[in-house]
């Protein structure tokens, strides 16, 4: 199967109804992508397809075969992180930081949409859970990312 994964192309030998999380983590080594609950409720696995925030425990490699898939790995840069990863350590958003990379491609997909998002747009857009409960910072660091006072 073919995939295009930040940017490059990968040829992946796997079942069609492979989840893209366990390509991405098992076949690819791209372990930023976390696993939390496997039912795509709690958004650990967040990357974004196409632009569009997605819980890749749940979407089967054959969905998204040819297209664009960005992961974690990809945001930012060595030495230039993304706007969000600069507002996530200038706020201290992280506690345990599971679910960080998860909320960020959430964050980067309504940004990209919506680039100076309200707090209802906000809270429509990060449905992804916090076990550590940082979500105040996580709108925070949001608005900072967006250039809007918090």
């Amino acid at each position: 199967m073919d995939l295009h994964i930040n940017g490059r192309p990968h040829a992946v030998e796997a079942e069609p109804d492979m989840p893209l999380l366990w390509a991405l983590r098992d076949l690819l080594g791209l372990t930023g992508t976390k696993f939390g609950c496997g039912v795509a409720a709690c958004g650990a696995c967040t990357v974004r397809v196409e632009g569009q925030p997605v819980r890749s425990c749940a979407t089967p490699l054959a969905s998204v075969a040819g297209k664009k898939i960005q992961t974690i790995e990809a945001l930012g840069a060595p030495g230039k992180p993304h706007p969000l990863q600069a507002a996530w350590i200038a706020e201290q958003v992280p506690q345990c930081g599971y679910c960080q990379s998860g909320m960020l491609m959430a964050a980067a997909a309504l940004l990209e949409k919506t680039p100076k998002p309200t707090d209802a747009q906000i809270d429509e857009a990060i449905t992804n859970l916090c076990r550590c409960g940082t979500y105040q910072r996580v709108r925070v660091a949001i608005k900072r990312a967006a250039g809007i006072k918090a």
